[in-house]
């Protein structure tokens, strides 16, 4: 019961229900005329009180789109509070997939089966697809009753599932373009009044900004990123082309640049020649299609993708210098990477004509000085210490002169010989046909071994140790030592004047056959004696020469009766004829044994 001094005005202000109005009239019939004022005051009061609820929900929401930056968290703050403010029993946001012309559930609030959580409406299939399809708001009292929508058996049964009956659905709008809807749903039949028409629109409108605001923190992002790694990567490229140009001044060489590629880039790097040969770094299996490659990078003067690697050509002057190639990084290059990789190439072609301007160079003044020392032009020791300067030669070493004769490729040999004057601080030359190397060594025969091995086997090497001031003695001797060697058909070879004794003096002019024809002409008969027989008649001559002539010597060598070596004298002189231990005779003989010899080591 209402207190007796109540008035319409205190229930108003207490908020208090319908019915205790309705007492208050009847206990005080005399206030019966306020009773209709206050009835509309109450409702007034009411609806002012569900504004400021929906003005305080979409006030919250407007601060969430400027505090929550996570998408998925705004849409799901939004379905919330439209539900709670529409008294609805289910809401929920879908977005529309344009490329398959469809709306899918993005966020659900009050959803009982998970079948529906995910469903995918067809644009303009039941009132969501209608919503979305067309951009405006529909709603129904009774969804499973009104044939104004496409039904559909899959649809309207995970409908059926929710119990759903009345559905309120308005579009989201972005910049006149529909994104997709918001939808509010009752469990049973009832109408939905303008004004939570107008809350859901006020909902939707949020929502779209929502996703809207998120799209333009995704370019934003995306934006920030792709600024950021160019960034990173221009910062790349600046300390690259600083660390290069540091290179190239302080005269370093392939490897270093390879080295600073890699690094930079953050790859395995191969620098080749054009031929495909590895000239510095880490090299890679499928030569044949990168060196394709190579020929279109080479003609466009891009860098080329080639699948697993990165080709950038250089070219210098019309011609091909290098090939660089970028292998084993995951991520592909971006612009600014690509133009470092092939200002990389560009820095190894300028090391490679750098390098070999300055050995051309070198080897040109090698050469003359190398040639004016031989044929005894450069006397003047300051001039002379002046010009060895030049290419790091000293010439008050200790030096060893080897004089190569080439039966092979004399071009590839000349190369290698400049090259290893290079490796060994010397220098190198072609005199009259012979290859010359000049530098500094303790063991001549051990020096002529190392020049052989980087000329190849179709070089015959001479050797002589020598002092800067008697190098044109040191060509006469090694000269004739090479010349000897191939004359005894020893190619292949190294010997000294020491080494090949008599044999440099009398053959240093010779060819082989020569001196297969003075062995053949001197010792035939006993040679062909001893070949049809067996015999051992050459053994026993040379013995008997080394023994001085003496029958016991050449028998204790030879292990043999005196008597036999007496019987093999005997046929000797038979063969040879009895003038053959006559001084001139003997002489002859003993240097066809020794060149004999010679030839068979």
């Amino acid at each position: 019961m209402p207190d007796a001094d109540a008035s319409f005005l205190d229930l108003l202000y207490s908020g208090a229900d319908r019915v205790e109005f309705d007492r208050l009239v009847a206990a005080h019939p005399e206030r019966a005329g306020d009773y209709d004022l206050a009835l509309r005051l109450r409702d007034l009061i009411a609806r002012h009180r569900s504004r400021e609820a929906e003005l305080s929900a979409l006030y919250e929401t407007a601060h969430d789109l400027t505090a929550i930056r996570d998408l998925d968290e705004i849409l799901t703050a939004i379905v919330r509070r439209a539900r709670l403010l529409l008294g609805a029993d289910m809401t929920y946001l879908s977005l529309n997939d344009e490329v398959e012309g469809a709306s899918y559930m993005k966020v659900t609030d009050g959803a009982l089966t998970r079948e529906f959580t995910t469903l995918r409406l067809p644009l303009g299939t039941g009132l969501l697809g209608l919503v979305a399809q067309t951009g405006a708001p529909y709603f129904t009292e009774d969804y499973q009753a009104d044939a104004r929508f496409v039904h559909r058996h899959d649809i309207d049964h995970a409908v059926a599932g929710e119990g759903i009956r009345a559905i309120l659905g308005v579009p989201l709008l972005v910049e006149g373009r529909v994104i997709g809807a918001l939808l509010a749903v009752h469990r049973t039949v009832r109408q939905f009044p303008s004004d939570e028409v107008s809350l859901l629109m006020s909902f939707a409108a949020h929502a779209s900004v929502a996703l809207e605001n998120a799209r333009l923190f995704a370019r934003l992002d995306e934006a920030n990123r792709t600024i950021s790694a160019h960034a990173t990567s221009v910062e790349a490229a600046a300390l690259a082309h600083e660390r290069m140009t540091d290179l190239l001044l302080a005269g370093g060489g392939v490897a270093e640049v390879v080295e600073v590629l890699a690094q930079v880039l953050g790859g395995d790097v191969a620098a080749w020649d054009p031929a495909g040969q590895l000239l510095a770094g880490s090299d890679v299996d499928d030569r044949t299609a990168i060196l394709e490659v190579a020929g279109e990078s080479a003609r466009s003067g891009h860098a080329i993708d080639a699948g697993r690697a990165w080709v950038a050509a250089a070219v210098a002057a019309g011609e091909h210098v290098t090939t660089v190639i970028l292998h084993g990084r995951a991520a592909p290059l971006d612009p600014v990477e690509q133009r470092t990789l092939e200002r990389g190439a560009l820095v190894t072609a300028l090391v490679l004509v750098f390098a070999r301007s300055v050995a051309e160079a070198s080897e040109r003044l090698g050469t003359q000085l190398l040639v004016d020392l031989v044929e005894g032009r450069e006397l003047d020791p300051d001039r002379l210490r002046e010009r060895a300067r030049r290419h790091t030669f000293d010439p008050d070493a200790g030096l060893v002169l080897a004089t190569a004769i080439i039966d092979g490729d004399w071009g590839a040999a000349a190369r290698a010989a400049s090259r290893f004057a290079l490796q060994h601080r010397g220098i190198s030359a072609n005199h009259h046909g012979d290859l010359l190397v000049l530098a500094p060594a303790a063991d001549a025969i051990a020096f002529g071994t190392k020049v052989l091995s980087a000329l190849g086997a179709s070089a015959t090497v001479g050797v002589a140790a020598t002092s800067v001031g008697d190098v044109p003695a040191a060509y006469d001797s090694s000269h004739r030592a090479a010349v000897a060697l191939r004359a005894l058909g020893r190619h292949g070879e190294v010997g000294d004047a020491s080494s090949l004794g008599m044999a440099s003096l009398l053959l240093g002019d010779a060819t082989p056959e020569a001196v297969t024809h003075y062995v053949e002409s001197t010792l035939g008969p006993v040679l062909a004696h001893d070949a049809q027989r067996g015999t051992a008649l050459l053994a026993t001559l040379e013995a008997w020469f080394d023994r001085a002539g003496s029958i016991a010597g050449t028998a204790e060598a030879l292990h043999v009766h005196p008597n036999t070596v007496s019987q093999r004298l005997a046929r000797i002189g038979e063969l040879l004829g009895p003038a053959w231990r006559e001084p001139a005779v003997a002489l002859e003989l003993q240097v066809a044994l020794r060149l004999l010899k010679l030839q068979q080591l």
